[in-house]
């Protein structure tokens, strides 16, 4: 088990680690599409380095329905201006750029190669991550799943030339099925939640828990009316209202969070 000791004056760990991102990073779905804080793939990850070694600092600024542009200036800027500065920095972004129309996949990679540079740059280990393959249960899915299969390309490319790790959470057949996913189709679960996380700590070489095991899930008719009336709907009304997710919110742990190994 893991202990926060709180926001921090003073850092003192040797491992400090931030979270960059949209609403997979910031953890929507885990425990609950509406729980406020989000725990999430992440904080588990946070919780896996803290154990390993023997406690460390955290902050994260991941923020939902954020665009990859403003996650590779506006978060690295301000994850670049921590005192003391992380030590490693996980980066994922996109998912909410292919799923708007004209998707540009080249300027896309030019952010994320643009953000992974400059946090080598300042001596910040990044980690990239291809996120989990939403495209399953959703409207659009062909096309989810092409924009996403060629984003997940070029950013595995771009970490064997950066020689950084790479996690790629989207080919993961395991966090591909329903069962994994929240009830928005969008999100993952806390079980998919844990997954990803235990594919991060297997790129660090840090010990996990093992996976959860669960029984199959299938969408059927009423599932589909559901998901339309209470999230597709309300997604789209955004998208056509100009609005978004992010409106008005920061970062969970802006700051950064000493994390410990409980007693005992």
């Amino acid at each position: 088990m893991v202990g926060i000791m709180g926001e921090q004056q003073q850092v003192c760990a040797s491992v400090r680690y931030v979270a960059l991102g949209d609403s997979f990073t910031e953890g929507v779905g885990d425990p609950h599409l509406t729980a406020e804080p989000m725990r999430g793939w992440a904080d588990l990850v946070a919780e896996g380095l803290a154990a390993h070694h023997g406690g460390i600092a955290y902050a994260n600024l991941a923020i939902r329905g954020k665009l990859l542009e403003p996650i590779v200036t506006e978060q690295i800027d301000q994850a670049l201006a921590l005192d003391p500065l992380p030590t490693i920095a996980t980066l994922n972004g996109g998912g909410n750029d292919m799923m708007r129309p004209g998707m540009d996949a080249v300027t896309l990679m030019e952010l994320t190669e643009q953000g992974a540079r400059r946090l080598l740059d300042a001596g910040v280990r990044p980690v990239l991550l291809a996120g989990a393959d939403p495209s399953g249960g959703l409207p659009f899915r062909k096309v989810l799943h092409e924009r996403g299969a060629q984003l997940t390309e070029q950013v595995g490319k771009l970490a064997v030339t950066l020689d950084v790790p790479f996690v790629n959470a989207f080919v993961d057949d395991k966090v591909r099925a329903a069962e994994y996913w929240s009830e928005d189709r969008l999100h993952l679960n806390p079980h998919g939640h844990r997954r990803v996380a235990n594919l991060v700590l297997d790129a660090l070489s840090v010990e996990h828990p093992d996976d959860d095991a669960l029984s199959p899930v299938t969408y059927g008719v009423r599932s589909h009316v559901r998901f339309a009336r209470a999230h597709f709907a309300p997604w789209l009304g955004r998208r056509l209202t100009g609005r978004s997710s992010a409106d008005g919110r920061t970062g969970k742990h802006a700051t950064w969070t000493e994390l410990v190994p409980d007693a005992g």
